[in-house]
């Protein structure tokens, strides 16, 4: 009974699965939001799975990302860029900054904007998120090769331009 018991601890997704497999979802399988939703969950709790111990959450990493990549841009660039609403923006800079990962500096030219940018600590945390992510990446590339990851790549971009790139909480 223990060993039961113990088993069902270890693997709380056999257990989850064994359920759907019971289940009749009608058509959810077959229709492609459906299932690019379940993707996206599987692939955000990997990802935090690969990132907890470093506290970083999939959206912060982006925005961690595009400040890397582009130093000096305005917190509306990077909402705009990334779908994120700017009140959310403004909650996930304030925790960054707060963690001594990025700065808000004044814009000479516009007093009622900021330029954002990594500090060094931010910087060290991005070597190793990029090494993660990238390993993260190969995982899931494991899953369907390669050649089928890129495939996943280049479709989804077709979605996003076929339908627009939505933002985060338009299903609200």
């Amino acid at each position: 009974m223990a060993a039961m018991a113990n088993a069902k601890m270890e693997n709380p997704r056999m257990d989850e699965k064994r359920a759907e497999e019971k289940l009749d979802l009608g058509e959810l399988p077959l229709l492609s939001g459906y299932m690019l939703r379940r993707a996206q969950f599987a692939a955000f709790n990997d990802f935090l799975r690969f990132f907890d111990d470093l506290g970083v959450r999939p959206v912060q990493y982006a925005v961690l990302t595009v400040i890397d990549r582009n130093p000096g841009l305005k917190q509306s660039q990077i909402s705009e860029a990334l779908g994120i609403k700017r009140a959310n923006l403004v909650a996930i800079l304030d925790a960054l900054e707060r963690r001594g990962l990025a700065k808000r500096e004044a814009v000479a030219t516009d007093r009622r904007s900021y330029a954002l940018r990594l500090t060094d600590k931010g910087a060290g945390l991005m070597k190793e998120l990029r090494a993660r992510s990238e390993v993260h990446e190969k995982r899931l590339a494991g899953v369907i090769g390669e050649a089928g990851r890129q495939q996943l790549l280049k479709l989804l971009s077709g979605v996003i331009e076929a339908v627009g790139p939505g933002s985060e909480g338009e299903e609200e």
